[in-house]
């Protein structure tokens, strides 16, 4: 029977890597997990996923003392726990060999990413996850950076600061969500009535590539509205069709997407926001009396002009309310992948806000 790669995980920790450290390490504190990159992660691994980067992968955090900030003791630990599994971990398992090369490193290498909690999360997240954080570090993060650290299944944790940072990336902040949610219908403001206009102009194509710009917007704004973090696009689609509520948007988008004519087009989009707009409401965030409206004297249909202000005028935070209107979570306006997959990068954007 095909394993999938949070079983094949849980596994490899009970049968071989387990009894591997509990020889040298008796008592060590530790977490056991599938955290970090790969569809198995997000419990999304199929067939295909097999080609590069699956196999043997495990996540092992040592605590309580490798949480130390630059901490020696702690550095030298994760060292020496990795060394030793590269050195005893046998050649191979289950089929599958032990040491491996993966995309981002050719070496033939064990494949337990051994580091502390602290020393994990902030390789994803860019920043200190035990540290106090402000509404710009908050913007920085983008969904698939949280979801390497809280999507994936823990087999076993005596840390305890692990439990600690799952609870912490739980969702936004409330102002934080206020500042990210404004910036989405900001943005649907200022393209939805293009999605008409540029079709009665003769431009049809530039009409489907806007509303499909819009259902990219869209989509992220159900996560945020779900409290969910929004993967990578590989799987954002499949993930955001299962959402509880949000997800009852995707017919909306179906629609719009394959419209042949800019009304369907249009209102596909109408009918999700709709969606989208019920939700907020539900969740107690301020909304205009409806998602839509029409754009002033012209036939197409635009944002109520109040959509994103009354949500801006919710926030008391001095570092967002000093944000111009548009800019929130660092992946709601860049779309570069070099930036979004680099927390240096991502935090150099944010960081350049400060102070203006």
């Amino acid at each position: 029977m095909h394993l999938t790669g949070a079983d094949l995980a849980h596994a490899y920790w009970r049968h071989v890597v387990a009894p591997v450290v509990a020889q040298r390490w008796p008592g060590l504190r530790c977490a056991a997990a599938r955290l970090g990159s790969g569809s198995d992660v997000l419990g999304l691994d199929d067939a295909t996923s097999r080609d590069h980067d699956w196999g043997l992968r495990l996540t092992l955090l040592l605590g309580p003392a490798a949480d130390g900030d630059g901490d020696d003791d702690g550095e030298r630990l994760v060292a020496e726990v990795d060394a030793h599994l590269q050195a005893a971990l046998p050649q191979g398992w289950n089929g599958l060999p032990v040491r491996f090369a993966v995309t981002w490193d050719r070496r033939e290498h064990h494949r337990v990413e051994v580091a502390s909690v602290r020393g994990f999360a902030r390789s994803r997240l860019g920043l200190d996850p035990l540290a106090p954080w402000d509404a710009l570090d908050w913007l920085s993060l983008t969904g698939q950076s949280v979801l390497e650290v809280v999507a994936g299944p823990v087999f076993t944790d005596s840390t305890r600061s692990l439990a600690e940072v799952r609870r912490r990336l739980a969702h936004y902040p409330p102002e934080v969500e206020l500042a990210v949610v404004a910036a989405a219908w900001g943005r649907l403001s200022q393209e939805l009535p293009l999605v008409g206009r540029t079709a009665d102009a003769g431009d049809d194509d530039g009409s489907r590539i806007i509303a499909a710009r819009l259902a990219r917007v869209i989509v992220h704004l159900g996560y945020v509205l779900e409290q969910q973090w929004a993967p990578y696009p590989k799987w954002a689609g499949v993930l955001f069709a299962r959402l509880p509520r949000a997800g009852s948007a995707v017919s909306g988008l179906r629609r719009s997407l394959a419209a042949d004519g800019w009304r369907e087009r249009e209102a596909g989009l109408a009918d999700a926001l709709r969606v989208l707009h019920e939700l907020q409401r539900q969740r107690g965030l301020p909304v205009p009396r409806d998602a839509v409206e029409p754009f002033w004297d012209r036939p197409y249909l635009g944002v109520p002009e109040d959509a994103a202000e009354s949500l801006r005028a919710a926030i008391t935070d001095p570092l967002l309310r000093a944000l111009p209107p548009g800019v929130g979570a660092v992946e709601q306006w860049v779309d570069a992948v070099d930036v979004l997959v680099d927390p240096r990068r991502r935090r150099a954007v944010t960081d350049g806000w400060r102070g203006r």
